[in-house]
């Protein structure tokens, strides 16, 4: 079974952390409709959503990614780079512990799941002003007996590095160059981005459907000429808290797990 976590959009969405972009006023039962027709979409892809109530003290808790990496054999709980978002562990935790076992990002570290690109066995960290060095040794000493590998990823211009680049298919990435050197992924295929929709790398994969945002066509039809199946859905009112698709949910299969040694 493929469990989709959600959040619901907290009243406070307003007050969220923001980084590149300048702030605007967010429509919050307009982010809630988008919310709701995001978590629909993911049903109608297979998934079983499992939605956390809100936290109106907790203004960027609807973006979920951030708080943790889930693996096929355990979940790292992230320490996020922005103080205000560490509130939101405690739930996320506790909703994942009944899946896999559970490790901790601990302080100096910090680390954003937003940050992290896991592509089969080899990870990929963006460091970032939300995630440092420390964080990337911490990750690959909780992840190593799995057989996991963690590199460390310079980009720029962007929040986090699947803003940059996110997975499209079992060899292909899509990719804005102007914000991350595709040569890192060696190996892979990568799509760029309308040059016109710098923001639409980050998009969601979910069996063998991707979710890109409704207002980057010109991105989506690229993805249409290489054969992948998407689904255009609109995130623009979340996305002036500077959150994407990815950021919305932990998408994971369900089922025992055996853990990591």
């Amino acid at each position: 079974m493929r469990i989709a976590l959600t959040r619901a959009v907290s009243a406070g969405i307003g007050r969220c952390e923001l980084t590149h972009l300048e702030r605007r006023p967010i429509d919050v039962e307009r982010a809630r409709h988008q919310h709701r027709r995001y978590e629909e979409c993911l049903r109608d892809l297979g998934c079983r959503v499992q939605r956390l109530p809100e936290e109106p003290e907790l203004p960027d808790s609807v973006f979920v990614e951030d708080i943790a990496v889930v693996l096929d054999e355990l979940a790292v709980i992230t320490r996020p780079g922005a103080r205000s978002r560490r509130g939101e562990r405690r739930s996320i935790a506790a909703a994942l512990e009944p899946y896999r076992p559970l490790r901790r990002i601990r302080a100096p570290g910090v680390l954003d799941g937003g940050d992290v690109l896991a592509l089969g066995r080899d990870i990929y960290l963006g460091l970032s002003t939300r995630s440092n060095r420390d964080a990337a040794g911490q990750l690959h000493a909780a992840v190593a007996g799995c057989g996991y590998t963690v590199t460390e990823v310079e980009f720029r211009g962007c929040l986090h590095l699947k803003s940059a680049v996110t997975r499209v298919g079992e060899d292909t990435l899509l990719v804005n160059p102007e914000w991350v050197d595709a040569g890192v992924f060696r190996g892979l295929r990568c799509v760029a981005v309308d040059q016109r929709e710098p923001m639409a790398a980050n998009a969601l994969r979910v069996g063998t459907t991707v979710l890109v945002g409704a207002e980057y066509p010109s991105t989506g039809e690229r993805l249409v000429a290489q054969g992948i199946e998407v689904r255009p859905i609109d995130a623009s009112e979340l996305a002036k808290a500077e959150g994407g698709l990815t950021c919305c949910s932990l998408v994971f299969e369900a089922g025992e797990v055996d853990g990591c040694t």
